[in-house]
């Protein structure tokens, strides 16, 4: 496998619009390819905006989901390439796993890798995993695995069959109501860099199939551990399915309940009693 290192994070702005202009004529296998940053620092600022839209506290270590927002950029970069099998536009966010191994100072130098992995057929197209490691003075401190689905898209013969559901207990009362705002896609894409047309407005949803912008899975994902934030474990793995789009404004709640040393939770539509979000966080 081939790791490029790249010395600074690519536009994203410009990785979305080149995954527009070279969409067409995608298939093949997955590329044998790794792409990293060396000893990112990230800025206290950045972070500081990317807790107040997600509504995490400030504190000496980072949000549990930022790293992702470091690897993000790098995990566009590949899908983007030319390499890669399936076309970025229109591609669903289904299924997020974070394992943090310990509390990422913000003051850490971070290595930051990221690849692709697990061609595999879904009963609506086909899914493919990015993943990606965070590594600290040579040892690995968060990873993260984020399943994304190709509606229509074919797997190889011979593809696994997906997996992007998650299983969580009964879950009867709300914790919390959201009310969502219209620019909550907006805000999140400015702290996090992912400009995907379908979270931005109405009108460039509609292009990609979507009847209105639509919250970011990872936004959704971090709102809800942030509000059980000073009662998660130092060291925890959180796995989350991305159910049904959660249509931008919107008013739902966030229903938690303990389990095992960690937490079972949901994000849903009480009126209409969909599910946004299903997740688990457990002890690493």
């Amino acid at each position: 496998m081939t790791t490029t290192v790249l010395a600074s994070a690519p536009s994203m702005p410009a990785l979305f619009a080149r995954a527009a202009l070279t969409a067409r004529g995608r298939g093949g296998a997955l590329p044998d390819t790794r792409l990293a940053r060396r000893g990112v620092q990230v800025d206290p600022a950045e972070v500081a905006a990317y807790a107040r839209v997600c509504r995490f506290p400030l504190a000496d270590a980072l949000p549990v989901t930022f790293p992702h927002v470091l690897a993000f950029p790098l995990q566009v970069a590949l899908m983007t390439d030319r390499s890669f099998p399936l076309a970025l536009p229109g591609l669903v966010h289904v299924r997020n796993t974070i394992t943090q191994l310990r509390p990422v100072a913000a003051t850490e130098a971070l290595d930051v890798e990221v690849w692709a992995e697990r061609l595999a057929g879904h009963r609506s197209g086909a899914t493919v995993d990015l993943c990606a490691s965070v590594s600290a003075a040579g040892a690995e401190v968060w990873r993260g695995r984020s399943t994304y689905l190709a509606r229509g898209a074919t797997a190889p013969d011979g593809a696994p069959a997906s997996d992007v559901d998650v299983t969580v207990g009964a879950l009867d009362r709300a914790a919390a109501t959201w009310r969502v705002p219209d620019d909550a896609g907006r805000r999140y894409a400015k702290v996090s860099g992912d400009v995907n047309p379908i979270h931005l407005s109405g009108l460039s949803a509609k292009a990609f199939g979507f009847k209105h912008a639509i919250a970011h899975g990872m936004w959704v994902e971090a709102r809800a551990l942030a509000a059980l934030s000073g009662r998660l474990p130092d060291a925890l793995t959180v796995d989350v399915a991305f159910r049904k789009p959660l249509y931008l404004p919107s008013t739902v709640e966030l229903a938690t309940a303990p389990r095992d040393g960690g937490w079972d939770l949901a994000v849903r539509n009480p009126r209409t009693v969909t599910d946004h979000l299903l997740g688990t966080v457990r002890p690493a």
